[in-house]
């Protein structure tokens, strides 16, 4: 099981990579969901938004942008691609670090993958939970 992460014309200051690794394969396995392969791409606004207009058909910045590639549902390979600069302007938006708001947007993209939707507000309150969660277990070193 392989997790990478990729920077795409960006310049990407991802500390302890293989912490969070550990971690990240850690919350597939705290979720019930197996995992065998992740992939993050870190990109600028531009590059992800003509991903969301070519997949899914949407015509918007977003921070983030998820897909499941295997055809198991019990087990996790997954692409995530991550805007940067929704990122750093989310992170001033909220008044957190950089970083704390690209480890909530990773944990959210693994959410995603575990199952956990954002469509209404009971699941947006839902995976706002977990995402806390994440954090806290996350930064509580």
């Amino acid at each position: 099981m392989a997790i990478q992460f990729t920077a795409h014309e960006v310049s990407l200051g991802l500390k302890n990579r293989t912490a969070l690794k550990k971690f990240l394969t850690d919350l597939f396995k705290r979720e019930g969901q197996g995992l065998s392969g992740l992939h993050y791409i870190f990109c600028t606004d531009e590059y992800l938004l003509q991903i969301n207009q070519q997949y899914l058909n949407h015509d918007t910045y977003t921070d983030i942008v998820t897909f499941e590639m295997s055809d198991d549902p019990a087990i996790t390979e997954g692409e995530i691609y991550v805007s940067l600069d929704r990122v750093k302007e989310n992170a001033k938006q909220f008044g957190v670090s950089v970083e704390h708001e690209l480890h909530r947007v990773i944990f959210h993209g693994a959410l995603h993958l575990c199952g956990f939707k954002d469509k209404t507000k009971k699941e947006e309150a839902l995976m706002r939970e977990k995402e806390e969660e994440n954090l806290h277990l996350y930064f509580k070193k």
